[in-house]
């Protein structure tokens, strides 16, 4: 319906029918399906529905909107003025999830309809194109050789972590892989905290001692450069929840390329046995270090392969599916036991900045996935649609997100590294002895600091 407001000639026409049509009553829903059941709808509402289907985009179905009582006023004033004002009245939108979800050894999956609020719109879209421009700028200075080593982007992989992130609570747990620095800035690290620790300053969240692959937060256990060598510590950390009884779980999170690791069947193996409340989330972007998922993997169908543990497969690529998957998944590890989450997804860079990310797939075929299923643009051309985010709400955000990056890039340029003798500090979590031991010719006292965010 709120794709018609594009069509400023028919909206006078549409809001006398609307007001002859609905009464005043401050709490009006309409409820329909974008695509079927529309048998039961006036006439008037079915030609505002069929203009929806007009320009319906691949997004999940609109099933009920809540309008307050001066939708009227602000449709004919949208009307005039050829402007949708619609968060105003439209706060909170019941959705169909676009793909459905897959399932293995499991008899029910998580909700298919799920309930956005306005304030859940803002917050997911402006979390999402915060990552996406945090590694914009990650790609850049990289580009200029101010950052270092290994610098692995998660453009386009978003709503993955956008997604398990809002279901998460605060006895919750996460630990990755090394393409983390969007899982960073979501676990409380400014985005100048994760770019200056990219560029290895002291104003970085580990005081750039950690770089790319290792910051950390509460709760929040990295960054890991071993490929699949998280998982089993994830598996820890699930341990400790169960052992402390605080009610919490961790995510295990790594990629379709680490999936053929021994240690993560060791860890499936034991989390099962000790009915531990760990997530085992495969990150499926589809592309490991240089090479396609089919020609890695004789089964490529990674929610499955827990074999005994149950599987969820859901599309990565839409905020809403990976958040629902994630509620459920956190409910069925804290009561029954470990479960393996495949999120499908996509990366448009390639595997590090050192990978050009074409030599193994088409250019064709990155910008046809940028086009059609960008997480960012589907997320938030259904937001408008649905009336929970105006036009410009969006340009405010976009504005607001660019200015905090650019003055976190201006930072991470400016600020200046550690001195030398702040390099062997805060060693250990909890100092026993009074000297580093291992540093063969030197003598060096251990000295506590505690100014990184991970302590």
């Amino acid at each position: 319906m709120l794709r018609t407001l594009s069509r400023v000639t028919e909206l006078p026409i549409i809001v006398k029918q609307l007001q002859k049509c609905c009464n005043s009553n401050s709490n009006r829903t309409i409820s329909c399906n974008n695509r079927k059941n529309n048998n039961n709808i006036p006439g008037n509402g079915k030609r505002i529905l069929q203009l929806q289907q007009q320009h319906q985009y691949q997004h999940p179905s609109l099933i009920a909107v809540r309008y307050s009582s001066s939708f009227f006023g602000l449709f004919q004033n949208a009307a005039s003025a050829g402007v949708a004002k619609t968060n105003n009245y439209a706060t909170e939108a019941t959705i169909q999830v676009n793909r459905p979800f897959k399932l293995h050894r499991l008899d029910e999956g998580p909700a298919t309809e799920v309930k956005l609020t306005k304030d859940e719109a803002l917050k997911y879209y402006t979390q999402m194109q915060t990552i996406r421009r945090l590694e914009t700028a990650a790609g850049n200075l990289y580009k200029e050789k101010i950052i270092r080593g290994f610098c692995h982007l998660y453009s386009g992989q978003e709503a993955c972590a956008v997604g398990m992130k809002a279901a998460m609570r605060d006895v919750d747990n996460i630990i990755s892989a090394y393409r983390v620095h969007g899982w960073t800035y979501l676990m409380g690290v400014s985005p100048a905290g994760v770019l200056a620790e990219l560029t290895g300053v002291q104003g970085g969240c580990a005081r750039g001692k950690g770089g790319s692959m290792h910051m950390y937060s509460p709760n929040f256990y990295g960054g890991n450069g071993i490929v699949g060598a998280q998982v089993p510590l994830g598996t820890g950390v699930g341990l400790a929840c169960k052992y402390k009884g605080n009610g919490g779980m961790c995510l295990a999170l790594y990629g379709d390329g680490a999936a053929n690791q021994g240690q993560v069947f060791e860890a499936y193996n034991m989390a099962y046995l000790w009915k531990l409340p760990v997530i085992f989330v495969c990150e499926n972007n589809n592309y490991g270090m240089g090479t396609s998922a089919e020609r890695a993997s004789c089964n490529t169908d990674y929610y499955t392969r827990g074999d005994a543990l149950p599987g969820i497969w859901v599309d990565g690529m839409d905020v809403l599916a990976v958040r629902s998957a994630t509620e459920f998944a956190i409910n069925y590890v804290n009561t029954v036991g470990p479960l393996v989450m495949e999120t499908n997804t996509y990366r448009y860079s390639g595997h590090s900045m050192s990978d050009p990310g074409t030599s193994y797939r088409t250019r064709e075929e990155i910008q046809e996935v940028r086009q059609k299923r960008d997480p960012i643009t589907s997320f938030k051309e259904l937001c408008i649609e649905l009336g929970l985010i105006t036009a410009d709400e969006v340009k405010a955000i976009d504005l607001k997100v660019r200015k905090e990056v650019d003055e976190a890039t201006a930072f991470a340029k400016s600020d200046s590294e550690l001195g030398v003798s702040h390099l062997w500090t805060d060693v250990y979590s909890n100092n026993l002895e009074p000297k580093l031991r291992g540093t063969i010719g030197f003598d060096l006292d251990h000295i506590q600091e505690r100014k990184g965010v991970n302590h």
